[in-house]
């Protein structure tokens, strides 16, 4: 009997080789669809990533360019500030050497005048340490003294100031 099955499995075992054959095939062609899609997805990913990178270190470089124009421009109002501080400096100096000028009593009397006019005739007008007169009132403070006369004088100098840090 054993012969007279032997067709029988060598046709079984025959049909199997084919059977397992081709599902190796689909199985390697299974497998490689499916390597190909994945090195696919991985380069999508890793374009995507690139591309996110990028786009963080274009958001970081203009965040890092935005934050040194604002420390220049602070640098550079700082220097300006610091060259009219100096400016109001040197012309407060200057301005209280005109108390060693023998024309000084009229300066002051002038000053007293201007006062008197700005604030009324019931002002009460002192001179101050520092040079210049201090008028008071009721309600009302009219500053003529040195120093401040020279703030008023570079005040006024508006714009023109500017050519302190102009090239």
């Amino acid at each position: 009997m054993r012969d007279a099955l032997a067709p029988l499995i060598e046709a079984l075992f025959r049909q199997a080789g084919i059977d397992a054959r081709a599902i190796t095939a689909r199985a390697e062609e299974e497998a490689a669809e499916l390597v190909a899609a994945a090195r696919q997805e991985a380069r999508t990913i890793l374009a995507d990533a690139r591309a996110d990178g990028a786009a963080q270190a274009e958001v970081h470089a203009v965040t890092e360019r935005v934050h040194a124009e604002r420390r220049a421009r602070a640098m550079k109002l700082a220097a300006q500030r610091e060259a009219l501080d100096e400016l109001c400096v040197r012309a407060m100096a200057e301005v209280r050497t005109l108390r060693d000028d023998p024309c000084y009593p009229r300066l002051l009397d002038r000053l007293s005048a201007l006062a008197r006019e700005a604030g009324g005739a019931d002002m009460v007008v002192k001179e101050h340490p520092d040079g210049g007169v201090l008028a008071e009132g009721p309600g009302r403070r009219v500053d003529c003294t040195l120093d401040a006369l020279a703030a008023r004088a570079v005040d006024a100098l508006g714009a023109e100031v500017e050519r302190l840090w102009a090239p």
